[in-house]
């Protein structure tokens, strides 16, 4: 890898997939106070992701990125772990996440209740 590589590639980073924008500064909170760099949007980013440690999808505003999500984690930041949350009563959207291969599928309060020591697992 070229030192330009390197100097693009996002160290130990957490990419939030979400459009909810209160329950982002949640998870950035918990991510930054971990000493993880945060990356937050609607896909993921176009960057170098080798690095990127944790991939969060939320179900409730990012469902539709599913079925290609599983597949872009492993090419792009195979060493992410790929974790799925979204409401308990969307049962569909939390089955359909499990069926594409998401490795880690939470509700919202699961997610939420291990957010404060999620990123210190490393």
């Amino acid at each position: 890898m070229s030192d330009e590589m390197a100097n693009d590639a996002i160290p130990n980073s957490v990419a939030f997939l979400s459009g909810d924008l209160m329950f982002a500064s949640r998870v950035r909170g918990a991510a930054e106070n971990a000493g993880w760099q945060f990356l937050f949007g609607g896909s993921l980013p176009r960057e170098d992701l080798s690095t990127v440690r944790y991939v969060i999808v939320d179900l409730s505003t990012r469902s539709g990125l599913i079925p290609e999500i599983v597949s872009q984690v492993a090419e792009r930041c195979p060493d992410a772990k790929l974790i799925a949350y979204g409401p308990h009563v969307q049962v569909e959207r939390l089955k359909k996440a499990r069926a594409a291969g998401v490795p880690t599928v939470l509700t919202r309060g699961q997610f939420d209740s291990g957010l404060g020591s999620m990123f210190y697992l490393e």
